[in-house]
């Protein structure tokens, strides 16, 4: 009995000495393994770990002309626990900053909410972004602030101000990026917007490490293993675009003292050539420690210069939808290259015409003089062709038939197969949204909704879409999706439009004669076949805003160009000359009509866009 008691205790005491160990084992592990602060310091007591960081990659035009490059730029960083007997004051004097600066920032490294990654073990950025000039006296006394050092890094820079809304901007990487991808640390810069963003891990490249030697009073012994064991940053990749610095050049001066934009597009390829926003602004203001008070600049201009109305802002198309309509409608059989409409001019009911040009009117004449009654007579014809109603499946599938052929031209949708940050969907209005607006079936009709015909009403477009219809036509049937990086693999982005190839050559003839004796005569240049249509487009707040759509030469075309200059009146008189000008200067490669140059730039509509 004595020997099963003294058995039982042994068995206790074993269990209960194996369970310690087992717990003095698994606590080794976590300290040693799991918990990497313990490791930190361990590192940090006989390694120094700065981080290199890779330039960013560089940016081109189509013509290989640089856009975008990398200068120097410096942070300063600290590692808590090393920071002593700091003579704050001499330290904040060579740094430029005042006391209270200097305590706020210590503060929010140390705030875990704000810097999720603090260790007092390991390096934290205190400042970012500095130039050499920054940084002068810094450097010639750094080792008067333990702790302290200085980390290279590099700022973007700019060959020319333009493209600001194209090319973007880098910001600081927020908590849920660097929560999304590990690459991320605190205080770390990413592409914000634009080209930037878009190809961000292309361009951002690969960090490196630098381990350096500390000796058992923590100074600096040199590299460690003379540098065998440091990784070597990779430069990011440099991207080439499509844009045509020149045209950009020469679209965003034409636009000067206007609202409104420019999109140029390669029909064969889909490449854009220019996109040009205005007002806009000079992006190296978006550079350096002065990017926040600058940024919050722009977004409190009244005239939003942060915004990209080449693709963002949403427009009736007015007459420059009229191509489209043209297509659409002999394609589903509404109207033949032969149809006749009566036109009583500015008389004409339901549809007014906004001049009298003879009656009756043929498409081709149509699409010269930009004749509203013929469209609205098209459009009718088209969709209600089998009559209207209730009980009319026929009429509510015309209308859907007559959707799905606008939409399939890039209409009504963002293109998501394509690199361009940041777009408005346009619309092109549902029968579903009909049915819904009007409650019932037989509660519209064409004449209910007659405004589309002519390109109002609720029917929504961005520059960028129109261009591409633009592009589209010209192609006689297809596009390219619109793009800004250049890259043969695009080329197989082909759409094809829901219009057979034999209605475009009427819709071609007619465009062409717009430049030869319709709206935009006065625009036309001597010896270069253009084809285009304008567009005066009702505006519920203010005067009118004037477009122009086309493309050039008339055979073969190399460029198809929408522009937009908001509150400007007729399309003929503000808009028609930016794209003959932008025409010439791509086809020619220069500008010959100088004089029609200074005129149209030095045209204003809005006197608050200033130059910046």
């Amino acid at each position: 009995m004595i020997n099963d008691t003294l058995q039982n205790r042994k068995t206790v005491i074993a269990i209960i000495m194996s369970a310690v160990i087992a717990v003095y084992i698994l606590r080794l592990f976590s300290i040693q393994i799991i918990e990497s602060r313990y490791k930190e310091g361990a590192d940090s007591n006989a390694f120094l770990k700065k981080t290199q960081f890779p330039p960013r990659g560089l940016l081109y035009d189509r013509n290989h002309t640089l856009l975008v490059y990398n200068k120097p730029a410096y942070d300063i960083a600290l590692i808590m626990r090393e920071v002593r007997n700091l003579d704050t004051i001499a330290f904040c004097k060579a740094l430029n900053i005042d006391k209270q600066y200097f305590i706020n920032r210590i503060e929010d490294i140390k705030n875990r909410k704000k810097n999720s990654g603090y260790s007092s073990y390991t390096p934290q950025l205190f400042m970012t972004q500095l130039n050499i000039e920054d940084i002068a006296t810094m450097q010639q006394s750094m080792y008067k602030y333990p702790g302290f050092y200085i980390q290279n890094r590099t700022l973007r820079e700019y060959a020319c101000p333009n493209a600001a809304h194209v090319l973007g901007s880098i910001g600081e990487v927020s908590r849920s990026k660097m929560e999304a991808d590990d690459y991320y640390k605190q205080g770390d810069y990413a592409g914000r917007d634009g080209i930037e963003k878009t190809y961000e891990d292309q361009l951002r490249g690969e960090k490196g490490v630098e381990i350096l030697l500390r000796d058992a009073k923590g100074r600096i012994k040199g590299k460690y293993e003379n540098g065998k064991e440091d990784i070597a940053p990779k430069a990011g990749q440099n991207l080439t675009l499509t844009l045509d610095a020149q045209l950009q050049v020469l679209g965003e001066k034409l636009l000067r003292g206007k609202i409104g934009s420019v999109v140029a597009i390669e029909p064969s390829t889909g490449e854009i050539l220019a996109m040009v926003s205005n007002p806009t602004f000079n992006p190296t203001i978006l550079v350096g420690r002065q990017r926040s008070k600058n940024y919050m600049q722009l977004v409190n201009d009244p005239t939003k210069p942060l915004m990209n109305r080449a693709t963002q802002a949403q427009y009736s198309p007015g007459s420059s939808f009229k191509p489209l309509q043209a297509l659409v409608c002999q394609q589903m059989g509404g109207i033949t290259d032969r149809s006749m409409f009566s036109c009583n001019g500015p008389l004409s009911s339901p549809v007014k015409c906004t001049h009298h040009h003879g009656s009756p009117v043929s498409l081709l004449s149509a699409i010269e003089q930009s004749c509203n009654p013929y469209f609205w007579n098209a459009f009718r014809s088209t969709i209600e062709k089998d009559g209207y109603g209730e009980k009319n499946e026929i009429f509510r599938n015309n209308y859907d038939d007559w959707v799905d052929r606008i939409k399939s031209f890039g209409l009504g949708e963002k293109f998501t197969d394509s690199d361009i940050y940041e777009q408005s969907r346009g619309y092109i209005p549902t029968q579903k949204y009909y049915n819904k607006v009007y409650k019932a079936v037989t509660g519209w009709r064409a004449l209910t909704i007659r405004s589309n015909s002519i390109g109002q009403g609720e029917v929504l477009a961005t520059p960028l879409q129109m261009a591409n219809t633009m592009a589209a036509i010209a192609n006689e049937g297809y596009y390219i999706t619109p793009h800004l990086l250049k890259c043969d693999s695009m080329l197989k982005k082909k759409h094809l439009c829901k219009v057979d190839k034999k209605y475009f050559l009427i819709v071609f003839e007619g465009l062409w004669r717009v430049f030869e004796s319709g709206t935009a005569r006065s625009s036309r240049i001597e010896g270069l076949e253009m084809c285009g249509k304008t567009g005066t487009v009702q505006n519920n707040h203010g005067k009118d805003h004037a477009f122009f759509v086309g493309f050039a030469p008339r055979v073969n075309p190399k460029i198809a160009i929408a522009v937009v200059v908001e509150n400007a009146g007729f399309g003929s008189t503000f808009a028609a000359p930016i794209f003959s000008l932008l025409v010439e200067q791509y086809i020619k490669g220069k500008i010959e009509r100088t004089e029609l140059e200074k005129t149209t730039t030095n045209m204003v509509t809005n006197s608050n866009v200033q130059e910046r």
